[in-house]
């Protein structure tokens, strides 16, 4: 596992902004996951779950949703960073999202994140990171988003 960047206080984190933070380990992504997304968001595409027309699929394989490979972002951050001293930190929000590349089951993925910004507010520190998921010898990137947290220090 990589190293995990500890931010201690929300003077720490102002002092990353800019910084790339980390790159989160590589995570495999099966058909079975592929398939307990779509059951929990009902979207079926037989792309995403028919592994049975792989020859008439144009990505050579099932692939995951991109609302699958966006709802990693938790989990490859979990292994980049964390954030101490909080009463709490929430999911604040999305900025921008775009998924130039399909990933195919069976492959891996991970994430690197970089700090964008950090504007503290009375409601808390509102934090703006730059998540790329890359897929293992892919070309272009799986998924590129602005991840927005909300955290509240002690």
């Amino acid at each position: 596992m990589s190293d995990i960047r500890v931010f201690d206080s929300l003077a720490s984190l102002e002092a990353a902004v800019g910084e790339t933070i980390g790159t989160s380990d590589w995570l495999e992504i099966t058909q079975e996951r592929v398939d307990q997304f779509a059951e929990a968001t009902g979207d079926f595409q037989w792309i995403h779950v028919d592994v049975s027309r792989n020859a008439e699929n144009p990505f050579g394989g099932t692939v995951a949703h991109g609302f699958l490979t966006l709802s990693l972002i938790p989990t490859l951050q979990k292994m980049i960073y964390r954030i101490e001293n909080t009463k709490m930190g929430v999911n604040y929000g999305l900025n921008k999202v775009r998924f130039p590349s399909p990933v195919r089951v069976g492959k891996r993925v991970r994430a690197t994140v970089k700090l964008v910004e950090v504007v503290n507010s009375p409601q808390g520190a509102r934090a703006t990171m730059q998540v790329t998921i890359d897929t293992e010898g892919g070309e272009k990137p799986a998924c590129v988003a602005e991840s927005l947290a909300l955290y509240i220090f002690n």
